[in-house]
């Protein structure tokens, strides 16, 4: 039951809005609780269990952080001084003990489900080249809907319980609705608890500008998803499946061609969430914003995946950035090294494990890692040349903010973007290196009006809905991000203009939706991350 699916649109929503509306306020949770388990056992039947294993385990390690604390402050009640410090200390280290204790269950079950067979394959490889004949088993895991981004929330959850940005939640329904609310379960975008958890719990009563705002919100990742994104999975299928036929110009086509559909297919499923959530009064944070106008990698990453990205920099790399050994390090290299290497030093130790562990959660392959590594060395390299561009600029009497120069930054960040996204849907590493290397070969425009591209069960038609999708999509962006329409957005136009607005997108899905005839349902990309 994807969320673009019309069992969810016209049937499992619309009765779960019902069913949350005539539920007495108090009780509205157990309604919200209810619909995501079943929402999560229509897809992954009984790995719902996880979910409620998950929520069981990290409520308790909660409380169990919070009556540590508890203990601490009866204990120290009767000290003073430096008896206070010392026994604040023991107890911040056994609640450091529990916290540490927690993340690495939670990741346990996570990198057993997703990486078991990954690493039995890797290490038979290895045996098998030592000449051994001993060989592990491989076992048949099934993943629970959405474990990548509920794991993220939890460990979130009990990290802010340890830092005391958050009390630990005493109501273990609280916690449940947190990780369960059903738009969230299958793609995130990924909460933190300070984000949601009280507006889910109060069970405020459905309003009609938030139905109607949820419901425009729907439409247009609608439009996104089912008039590009899909259309665009016949042509991305067909060259990276059979890659070894297509070279030069049509390696690129594949790569932009997967870079639109990915964005269209993600950021589309996080406005149908996101409006989702706003018909029952949530507002769930913003996953993307306006990614292709950025003009550096670091840029993009911020306006690519936000929660992913904010999951990663509060959770990752803040705690590895005030570590003990980048302490060390910073001590070490002011003192030899200089400020330029001390600063390169400390950018890699944080950025490493960020990229690394972004590159894993991503998926289960070698290409993935890859990718991982891919933006820790861009990202690394605009840090260690920020000195260089900076001092070319100055001899060159460049304007940073002339129109051409930030066009010129754009298109470069472009060429990363879509380099990198080739790796990340390549059937692997070994394919995606083989797609890199044949771009440069037999490089013939031709192709692009030769035919080449009406092989892949697209007509013009088709590709001329996608361009102007393409285009309305850009359009729409520019005008968020100069904010020409303010915070009211769209509800600042007239009646009779958002009205035309919004039979367009109605009409234009119905019509030019990519189904029936010669299409396929594509299920959301995301999903299996």
């Amino acid at each position: 039951m994807a969320y673009h699916t019309l069992i969810y649109l016209f049937l499992f929503l619309p009765i779960a809005l019902l069913a949350y509306q005539l539920t007495p306020q108090k009780k509205r949770w157990v309604t919200l609780v209810l619909s995501g388990y079943l929402f999560f056992w229509s897809i992954s039947g009984k790995l719902v269990f996880y979910l409620i294993g998950t929520t069981l385990f990290t409520h308790y390690t909660g409380v169990w952080l919070s009556w540590m604390r508890l203990q601490r402050d009866a204990a120290i009640s009767e000290l003073s001084g430096e008896e206070q410090a010392v026994t604040k200390r023991q107890y911040k280290k056994k609640e450091k003990i529990i916290l540490a204790a927690g993340v690495i269950l939670l990741l346990s079950v996570l990198i057993y489900l997703k990486y078991y067979n990954f690493f039995v394959q890797n290490v038979n490889i290895l045996l098998g080249s030592a000449g051994s004949s001993i060989l592990l088993r491989s076992r048949e895991l099934v993943l629970p809907i959405g474990i990548s981004f509920y794991t993220l929330q939890a460990i979130g959850y009990m990290a802010d319980v340890y830092w005391e940005k958050i009390p630990a939640q005493r109501h273990p329904g609280k916690l449940a609705l947190f990780l369960g609310f059903f738009p969230q379960i299958m793609e995130g975008p990924i909460s933190m608890y300070s984000q949601t958890a009280e507006r889910l719990w109060e069970g405020a009563a459905l309003q009609r500008e938030n139905l109607s705002r949820g419901s425009v919100r729907i439409l247009w990742g609608l439009f996104q998803k089912v008039l590009i994104a899909d259309r665009l999975y016949l042509i991305v299928q067909g060259i990276f499946d059979n890659y070894e036929n297509y070279h030069g110009v049509m390696i690129v086509v594949a790569a932009v061609a997967y870079t639109v559909q990915l964005y269209m297919e993600f950021s589309g499923c996080m406005d149908i969430i996101i409006g989702s959530g706003r018909m029952f009064g949530i507002i769930l944070p913003e996953n993307f914003r306006q990614p292709f106008i950025s003009k550096s990698a670091a840029e993009f990453w911020r306006r690519w995946h936000i929660t992913l990205g904010v999951w990663f920099k509060t959770y990752v790399f803040y705690p590895v950035s005030m570590s003990s050994l980048v302490k060390k390090w910073n001590k070490f290299g002011r003192a030899h090294l200089g400020k330029y290497a001390t600063k390169l030093g400390i950018s890699a130790f944080a950025l490493f494990p960020v990229w690394l562990c972004n590159g894993l959660w991503h998926g289960v392959g070698w290409h993935y890692i890859f990718y991982g590594m891919y933006y820790f060395v861009i990202l690394f390299c605009e840090i260690a040349l920020e000195p260089v561009k900076n001092k070319c600029i100055e001899i060159c009497h460049i304007k940073e903010d002339a129109f051409y120069v930030k066009i010129l930054r754009i298109l470069k960040t472009w060429v990363i973007i879509f380099v990198g996204e080739l790796f990340f849907r390549a059937n692997g590493l070994y394919a995606g290196l083989k797609m890199f290397q044949s771009m440069f070969h037999d490089f013939e425009f031709r192709r692009l009006w030769d035919g080449t591209l009406l092989t892949f069960g697209l007509d013009q038609a088709d590709y001329g809905v996608v361009i102007i999708g393409c285009v309305i999509v850009a359009i729409v962006g520019m005008i968020k991000e100069r904010n020409l329409l303010g915070d009211l957005g769209i509800w600042k136009l007239r009646l009779p203009v958002r009205w035309a607005l919004y039979y367009g997108l109605i009409f234009a899905i119905v019509i030019f939706g990519a189904y029936g005839a010669g299409y396929q349902q594509v299920d959301m990309i995301y999903a299996g991350f």
